[in-house]
């Protein structure tokens, strides 16, 4: 027996439910947000996440069911990342819906984050170009697994943790472009609040290292 096509949309909008349902969780957010950076096996996202062990596999879990993740195996390891560049469009659209429609998310980004940094981001084409030129230093502020796994060109990685001890490998004749994770990535803006009060002309760039990527834009990697 053929389903009709009343019976087919149905369908296509459960499975399509599916995946909404695998990212209602801020947990499975967070993790698709770090896996959108590098591969990571369990432990390292329960080490970053602080979920326990048992949690991060049922989340990850969910999300490979729902077709955002995929899994390898190496060892008695598991490795996991995103299956696609296409689902970090998608949470760049839950993102860009939110901001829009949602007053808390908007009352969140304004009061926290543009708060923090009243300077307009550097956008990706302008970045690659002034970068190209020499005229910027662009600074990787994520941990060094993360930068190894693919980084802007010529990028310095210095991990935020690290930059107030290593603040001289920057020079101060150059202005500095920050960036992470993402839009809404700390690390960033706390980079620029430090080398801005040491002395240093230093922006962030307007989105992280997915957002580049997606772009089309050129990526190295260790």
């Amino acid at each position: 027996m053929t389903m009709s096509t009343q019976n087919v949309k149905l369908r296509l909008f459960e499975e399509f439910a599916r995946i909404g349902t695998a990212i209602s969780s801020p947990a499975r957010l967070e993790l698709l947000d770090l896996l959108a950076q590098s591969e990571r096996s369990v432990d390292a996202l329960t080490s970053l996440t602080g979920l326990t062990v048992a949690n991060t596999s049922q989340h990850l879990q969910a999300l490979k069911r729902a077709g955002l993740i995929v899994a390898r195996k190496q060892g008695q390891f598991v490795f996991y990342r995103l299956a696609g560049d296409d689902v970090v469009r998608l949470m760049m659209a839950l993102q860009a819906v939110g901001e829009a429609h949602v007053a808390e998310v908007e009352r969140l980004v304004r009061n926290y984050l543009e708060a923090r940094d009243t300077l307009e981001p550097v956008d990706s084409v302008e970045l690659s170009l002034r970068a190209r030129k020499g005229m910027v230093t662009v600074l990787d502020v994520r941990p060094a697994e993360e930068f190894a796994a693919g980084h802007l060109p010529g990028a310095v990685n210095v991990p935020v943790i690290e930059l107030a001890k290593r603040l001289k490998e920057l020079s101060k004749t150059k202005e500095v472009v920050a960036y992470c994770r993402g839009p809404y990535c700390l690390m960033s803006f706390d980079a620029v609040e430090l080398l801005r009060a040491k002395g240093y002309k230093a922006r962030r760039l307007d989105g992280g290292m997915p957002q580049w990527r997606l772009a089309g834009l050129p990526v190295e990697s260790l």
